[in-house]
């Protein structure tokens, strides 16, 4: 039996702080051998909506994950529920023609409504799940005429009048800032507590008959000549199953089963921070309307508030996980755009990573004829990952889901990988000097 691999603590965040007393605990390592039709790697959104779509329909399965439920991207992300993708719709519609835009329109929105419904169906009320909207606020007035005419586009082509142009004095009022000329309101999205929502995901599928093995790595995956059915080892026993789903994301090079997914992304550092709750003026002049908010800087910072505190994110190319560096810079910029916070101090700071895809779109699909992979959300997932769970549940099935420009026919390493990180780094230096000049 091959050594156990140490317990991995979740991340300590403002999501571990304002859990309930009670974590999802139901999860024990695997420590038998399993025969099942579907194991899935990857205990998260995509993870255990796959495990939701697979027991709906009769099917044995189990989810293996190497951390607690929640240690990854699912447990420490800005909690931002949105109907988007990081390219545009009127791009889709540039580089694909109009009927592939409505089709990726239509999925966007399809998953805010499938986190809807799983925080109905589970009774998951701990994860303040909000339909408040996102205000996309623009720094310049160039940024505000792209998104004026996004939202114009999507108004009079898709017929979605989801999206509001706000005025330079209705984004001063609702956020508390005087940093941006104008903004666009995304009607179509929401706010919620990541890590309660992803336990309770992982309670209500527990409470169905899905066995959840957190600890539970999958240090080899391998089919033997002639064997239909896969083989993970893990330190604790063996699963054989018919068809694997790997749903790791940014996380899939924790083991060497998974690490050929990894090729797939450029793991990218978000980082955020959360403040002291705020002294009762500040909490009155600022957010005033609870949404989240994202600016339009290329090098993108977010924020919204949360149990009276600000929670202010960004991405961060310049640091590893945990380094200090990538925390300064956001409190800057967190001060820059809101100078009360000056004196405010900071409470929280923790990091992790974004799967970001060279198409910046989100991928699923076959890598061979047992194995189903969805991962790349470029950080936007809480709503695509509860979705693109269940469609590759579907694909290792044997169906055919609509996918539009989502499905993969296999994976897709990204060109120079080997390359990425500093590559990264140079085109995040490139996006702040551009940012900086207001271009």
């Amino acid at each position: 039996m091959l050594a156990p691999t140490p317990k991995r603590p979740l991340p300590d965040t403002l999501w571990r702080a304002l859990a309930s007393d009670a974590p999802f605990s139901a999860g024990a390592t695997l420590a038998r051998d399993l025969d099942v039709e579907v194991a899935i790697i990857g205990a998260g959104y995509s993870g255990l909506s796959a495990a939701y779509a697979l027991q709906k329909r009769g099917v044995e399965c189990v989810v293996l994950d190497a951390n607690p439920v929640g240690w990854g991207a699912s447990g420490r992300n800005g909690g931002v529920v949105s109907s988007k993708f990081r390219l545009s719709f009127p791009t889709i519609h540039t580089l694909h023609g109009l009927d592939t835009a409505k089709r990726m329109h239509r999925l966007a929105h399809e998953g805010v409504r499938v986190v809807e419904s799983f925080v109905d169906e589970f009774g998951i009320g701990r994860a303040r799940f909000e339909h408040t909207g996102s205000l996309r606020c623009a720094h310049t007035e160039r940024a505000l005429a792209a998104i004026c005419a996004e939202a114009d586009w999507v108004r009079t082509t898709l017929n979605d009048t989801s999206m509001t142009v706000q005025s330079r004095a209705e984004v001063e009022r609702e956020t508390g800032s005087k940093g941006f000329v104008g903004g666009v309101l995304s009607a179509d999205a929401g706010t919620i507590l990541p890590l309660e929502y992803v336990r309770g995901l992982a309670r209500g599928m527990t409470a169905r008959g899905v066995p959840i093995c957190e600890s539970t790595p999958v240090l080899k995956m391998h089919r033997a000549s002639g064997d239909a059915r896969v083989t993970l080892v893990t330190p604790g026993g063996t699963v054989r199953a018919k068809q694997v789903i790997v749903a790791t994301n940014a996380y899939s090079d924790l083991t060497s089963a998974t690490a050929p997914y990894q090729r797939e992304l450029v793991p990218f550092r978000s980082a955020m921070i959360a403040t002291e709750r705020l002294p009762a003026d500040l909490d009155a002049r600022l957010m005033v309307e609870r949404r989240s908010y994202t600016e339009t800087r290329r090098m993108m910072k977010w924020f919204r508030k949360v149990d009276g505190r600000m929670l202010f994110g960004g991405r961060d190319a310049f640091g590893k996980e945990g380094q200090m560096t990538g925390f300064d810079a956001l409190q800057r910029a967190m001060v820059s755009l809101f100078p009360d916070l000056a004196e405010v101090r900071i409470d929280y700071r923790w990091s992790g990573y974004v799967g970001m895809t060279f198409n910046s779109l989100p991928h699923v699909g076959r890598s061979d004829d047992a194995t189903t992979f969805c991962l790349g959300y470029n950080g936007a997932g809480v709503a695509m990952a509860s979705l693109l769970g269940q469609h590759a549940a579907a694909l290792a099935l044997g169906e055919t889901p609509e996918l539009s420009l989502l499905g993969a026919p296999g994976l897709r390493p990204v060109p120079f990988h080997s390359l990425r990180a500093p590559g990264v780094r140079l085109v995040a230096a490139w996006y702040q000097i551009l940012d900086a000049i207001g271009a």
